[in-house]
């Protein structure tokens, strides 16, 4: 377990609504620990998980920080010439003259490199879930170059691109890329409702979509770890420890909707169940962000949507700090790209320290493929149309500098 049992934050804390457990964006151990107490205490606790959910999941989907790496490297080296075949495939797109909308297999070609990079979307579903690419030379290429590159890669593990926000200069878009960079320095320090574009420690969650990738154009001077949890190693724990939260993990929650939309908040659960098939073994899946329970900074949790419980603040710490116990550090560096199963991991980021010659500067893409595609929640299927139909590369739009996407945006 971490030593640290609380963090400092440097955004101010959302304020709490009415009836709202003692519970804030940044989890306390101590509160954690007195709120289980008290819990078990009262007793009348389910004592076995719910009905059809597995006792304990195997298999290399399940694993911890601290052995992972005798047995799995998650690391994959760009040699000379593969980088001499994406140089090639770069200029082979840009003497298209078409948009990056358009960028795909067969538009940015990597004949030699393509079944390796077909074996890690594998990897990604059906192994342990994640993999870092190393050695791109981001200094080498202008942002477009990178761009492209990042694109190109990505078509060959996970074709599609979803859609981040709907907007862009104020007119409709489908943002396919966004920028994770700290701007509480700009005039936008007001509107920022999310971590991202904070210097803060980011809490364990899930992002949307079924894969989460993160291309570091720069990293901060000190801190910013990234920070990778297997879901199924912490399914594992609760289901033997306190199996009354995963009752509480898979009933319904009131998540609340930072965009405009017809309701301000979605019931859904947290946790979702998949029986084995002819084809996949037993899974388990996780969607959740905790500041959509209690707020963060400019964007508090809304006095017009229900109270969360003290049985779902409790899950949420535990969820935390069970994260936190079994993680990896993915000794993330300049160049590398990441590449998460956004249903079987979790992750989490430190707090960093910015200097003028080191600003931490990622891009990211959520991303699917639908070869390999893990079955999608049915509470979810709204959410992942919202992502994924429909995004055309004459609207989709990547964004060259940072900007709050309209989730994380007060003046949204």
């Amino acid at each position: 377990m971490s030593t640290t049992q609380t963090v400092t934050f440097v955004t101010p804390k959302a304020p709490a609504p009415p009836g709202q457990p003692d519970i804030e964006y940044a989890p306390d151990y101590d509160k954690w620990q007195a709120r289980a107490a008290r819990r078990l205490a009262a007793g009348n606790l389910p004592t076995s998980v719910p009905d059809g959910f597995p006792e304990q999941l195997t298999g290399n989907m399940v694993w911890e920080g601290q052995t992972i790496a005798e047995t799995y490297d998650w690391t994959y080296v760009l040699s000379d010439d593969q980088l001499a075949e994406i140089d090639r495939a770069v200029e082979h797109f840009k003497a298209l003259g078409i948009s990056f909308g358009h960028i795909t297999p067969e538009t940015f070609p990597l004949p030699k490199l393509h079944s390796q990079l077909r074996r890690l979307s594998d990897e990604l579903h059906n192994g342990h879930g994640f993999f870092v690419i190393r050695g791109l030379r981001v200094d080498e290429h202008s942002r477009e170059d990178n761009i492209i590159i990042y694109a190109g890669l990505s078509a060959h593990i996970a074709p599609q691109r979803g859609r981040q926000d709907h907007k862009f200069d104020g007119k409709p878009a489908d943002v396919v890329l966004t920028h994770i960079k700290n701007l509480t320095a700009t005039k936008l320090n007001k509107i920022i409702g999310s971590p991202a574009y904070t210097t803060d420690k980011q809490v364990f969650h899930t992002d949307s979509g079924d894969i989460v990738s993160l291309f570091a154009l720069e990293t901060a001077s000190s801190g910013g770890a990234s920070r990778l949890a297997s879901t199924w190693r912490v399914y594992n724990e609760i289901a033997r420890t306190r199996p009354d939260l995963i009752h509480t993990l898979s009933q319904p929650w009131d998540m609340e909707n930072f965009e405009k939309a017809d309701k301000q908040w979605t019931e859904r659960p947290l946790l979702y169940n998949f029986p084995a098939t002819e084809s996949t073994p037993h899974r388990v899946a996780l969607q959740y962000g905790r500041r959509y329970f209690v707020g963060f900074g400019a964007l508090p949790r809304s006095h017009n949507i229900p109270p969360i419980t003290e049985a779902q603040a409790e899950a949420l710490d535990t969820l935390h700090f069970l994260g936190d116990k079994f993680s990896l550090n993915t000794n993330f560096q300049k160049g590398d790209i990441q590449y998460v199963n956004n249903l079987a991991l979790f992750h989490a980021r430190d707090g960093f320290t910015d200097t003028e010659e080191h600003q931490r500067h990622l891009m990211r893409f959520w991303l699917r493929d639908p070869e390999n595609a893990w079955q999608t929640p049915e509470v979810l299927k709204y959410r992942w149309d919202q992502l994924y139909e429909g995004v055309t590369p004459e609207a989709s739009v990547f964004p060259l500098e940072p900007f709050i996407r309209s989730a994380g945006n007060k003046g949204r």
